[in-house]
């Protein structure tokens, strides 16, 4: 019996800025990814970059969610990979490593 394992696709998009104001009214674009959770499993999502792995939430199985991609993470290079791991099951697929820059929306789709 083979075991499917959830395959992750990363589309990249820049889309309009959607901004957050900070104090001294210093605007920030928020940085964004879609994940489109194609699996049955619910996927807990989660950026990592280097050794760290930060969770972002939560996308149920079979449905859409945009997150946020927190700001401290896309500064500089902003080289990072997604993890997700299913609630239930026991492989987490990692997506490759890619640039992401503050205001873009990056497109997640996690299969069968």
């Amino acid at each position: 019996m083979r075991i499917a394992t959830p395959l992750l696709i990363i589309l990249i998009s820049l889309s309009s800025c959607t901004t957050t104001r900070h104090a001294g009214d210093r605007v920030e674009p928020k940085t964004l990814v879609r994940v489109e959770n194609r699996n049955f499993l619910d996927m807990k999502i989660y950026v990592l970059r280097g050794a760290e792995r930060i969770r972002i939430g939560t996308v149920t199985g079979n449905s859409t969610e945009v997150l946020v991609i927190p700001q401290y993470l896309v500064v500089g290079a902003g080289l990072i990979r997604f993890l997700a791991d299913p609630i239930g099951g026991n492989q987490a697929p990692i997506s490759q490593e890619i640039s992401v820059r503050p205001g873009q929306e990056v497109e997640l789709i996690i299969t069968n």
